[in-house]
């Protein structure tokens, strides 16, 4: 099984498509990932031979920026608009979207499940 940057690649999927399984890795910018590491994009991953897995591993870490390092870009990016109070910072705040989404229907993934109505308590009547 090879492993690139952390995370194994599934063995039975073609080597683009396993490149989608590393954080920040998407389907262009794993065609050109190995289109600069001169491998075919339909090897099975685990038909890669040790060299070609190393000269893949050596462009994803020379040009691109992924899994802990883009983790954590990314949650200083929010700390700092946290720290200037901006709107969106409010948005994360609340977990509601951030980009504008209308919210009074959808936006369930990141509101969360609806919460039920609760009944009031009837009153006793003599």
């Amino acid at each position: 099984m090879a492993r690139i940057a952390g995370v194994d690649l599934p063995r039975n999927k073609q080597v683009w498509i396993g490149l989608t399984y590393i954080h920040g890795i998407g389907r262009s910018t794993s065609l050109s990932i190995l289109a600069q590491a001169g491998v075919e994009e339909t090897v099975q991953v685990k038909d890669l031979t040790e060299e070609e897995a190393t000269r893949i591993r050596k462009v994803i870490q020379d040009e691109v920026r992924v899994e802990g390092d883009l983790r954590k870009e990314v949650a200083m990016n929010i700390k700092r608009l946290m720290e200037i109070g901006s709107f969106r910072d409010v948005r994360h705040r609340r977990g509601l979207p951030v980009r504008g989404q209308r919210t009074h229907t959808n936006s369930r993934t990141r509101k969360g499940p609806r919460r039920g109505a609760v009944a009031g308590k009837k009153k006793v009547t003599k």
